[in-house]
């Protein structure tokens, strides 16, 4: 590091083990401080520089419920012996399990052991909603709707899952996820079907499609189903934003729960193996089609056609099949002030995701108005992250950065914490709340009252992080300063300021 200058790099990589295929991406980040020189440093990404991009593999599977640790183990290795990198030298990174592969067995196991081999990552297996804000940000979705004036929509299109996730003014306002993928039916270049996805059979039966594993299916049969599919997708994305009700066929391909409202959307993206396909030539035959052994070739085009019929103004993705882990992580280390509220024996903690809960000025005068805006945080938080891990914290929860905080505001804001967080995360034991302001002690002491000892409180203080962070909580340092370890996510799009 170059002191003088405040700046140096660190070597990132990032890992998508999604239900096709698996990827990775190893990258340079340039971090410049950009705290003051009186301050506590803290360093900021400003620059990243793609080293290497690996083969898109299969995705190597044991059997149909378990990934092949070993065979993955050994593909990222030979692609660190090709990048010229040693797993020694990773500061940073982001190992992600995705799609239908997000439910083996081993998944959680297999992420885990992937990022204890090389460095302190991001470690997630991904449920749709968060793949689909991951690949959202990969895609360019985010960055681009700070520029339009409607919504822009990101559709991750894989093997398994359709992801789709929406933006308006560079904040996340709604993810959905349909059961539309180019794997749900494999095939051979004679059009023998050899599988065909139960999450897929209620659709098919539904809109009167016969196909099981050995009957032999024509090219316009699979091109129908493929424009179906399509048809099903957009019709299920425009309800919520024309307010119409949902039909009984476009539910079948829904998974989880169907967004109540939409803003309008402006511009339309396709990434994941679907969006590179499209920009391939248009399969014709069902050789072509079969290509890959499965209907993926034909669904891509399928998609393009029905997105033009509709009118919709479909976009160039920045990134398509690597979209979900473009970048990695990078990690900054802050230190906590003297007002905390913790419990050392809770301590250390790892990888918890922050959500930054979103208050207007008005709220902070009118208590009342504090409902709506930690109810919504708290839905949000529970469809993207997992509830399962009672030891630890299930999310930390980020208070912006205001100016004054009543006593008022301070236990009604505890009182609806607590609440939601017991309602939405009821076998977590410990709760963590970061402020940006000194009220960390009086806040968690009130916390604390409110929760009664279910779960334990952790409120620290001077700590700035975003919405999609990670961070760690360190054992206490010099009494009662905590270390706190800022895990962002680097995604592409230049330079990150």
């Amino acid at each position: 590091m170059d002191n003088r200058s405040g700046e140096h790099w660190i070597t990132s990589v990032g890992i998508d083990i999604g239900t096709s295929t698996t990827k990775m991406i190893i990258s340079r980040l340039r971090l410049a401080r950009t705290s003051g020189a009186l301050s506590l440093p803290r360093y900021d990404i400003v620059e990243r520089e793609l080293l290497y991009a690996s083969p898109i593999y299969g995705t190597p599977l044991i059997s149909a419920d378990e990934i092949d640790a070993e065979r993955i183990g050994e593909l990222l290795a030979e692609d660190y012996a090709r990048a010229g990198v040693r797993a020694s030298e990773l500061k940073s990174g982001a190992v992600i399990i995705t799609g239908e592969t997000a439910t083996k067995a081993n998944a959680r196991q297999i992420v885990h052991l992937l990022a204890e081999r090389a460095g302190d990552f991001v470690v997630a297996a991904a449920g749709p909603d968060l793949e689909g804000l991951l690949a959202g940000k990969g895609a360019g979705a985010e960055q681009r709707s700070r520029h339009t004036r409607g919504a822009v929509v990101n559709i991750d299109i894989g093997g398994g899952t359709a992801n789709a996730a929406i933006f308006q003014r560079g904040r996340p306002a709604g993810t959905m996820t349909f059961h539309v993928g180019g794997r749900l039916i494999e095939l051979d270049r004679r059009g023998t079907v050899t599988a065909v996805s139960r999450s897929l059979k209620p659709w098919l039966d539904a809109n009167g499609f016969q196909l099981e594993p050995g009957q032999t299916a024509s090219y316009g049969l699979l091109k129908q189903i493929c424009t179906g599919m399509c048809q099903t997708l957009l019709e299920g994305l425009l309800c919520p934003m024309t307010q119409e009700p949902m039909k009984e066929d476009t539910i079948k391909l829904v998974l989880g729960r169907p967004l109540p409202v939409l803003p309008p959307v402006e511009e339309w993206m396709i990434s994941g193996g679907v969006g590179r396909l499209m920009a391939l030539p248009k399969p014709l035959t069902l050789e072509q089609t079969a290509v890959h052994g499965d209907i993926g070739p034909l669904l891509a085009h399928a998609m393009k056609e029905c997105l033009e019929a509709s009118g919709l103004r479909l976009i160039q993705a920045e990134e398509t099949v690597r979209a979900t882990v473009i970048g990695a992580g990078m990690q900054s280390t802050e230190i906590s002030g003297a007002t905390v509220h913790v419990d050392e024996k809770l301590l250390p903690i790892r990888n918890v995701p922050v959500v930054k809960l979103e208050l207007a000025a008005e709220a902070l005068d009118r208590p009342g108005l504090l409902e709506q805006p930690i109810d919504h945080a708290m839905v949000a938080a529970s469809s993207l992250y997992e509830r399962n891990d009672a030891a630890s914290a299930s999310i930390a929860v980020a208070l912006p950065a205001q100016k004054y905080w009543s006593y008022a505001v301070l236990q009604r804001l505890s009182a609806l914490l607590v609440e939601g967080y017991k309602r939405y995360f009821p076998e977590s034991k410990v709760m963590a709340v970061i402020c940006a302001n000194d009220i960390a002690k009086a806040l968690g002491q009130s916390l604390a009252r409110h929760s009664g000892g279910r779960p334990d409180i952790i409120c620290i203080d001077q700590i700035t992080v975003e919405h999609g962070d990670y961070i760690d909580l360190g054992e206490p340092i010099g009494g009662m300063m905590i270390p706190v370890v800022v895990k962002t996510l680097a995604f592409h799009g230049g330079n990150r300021r």
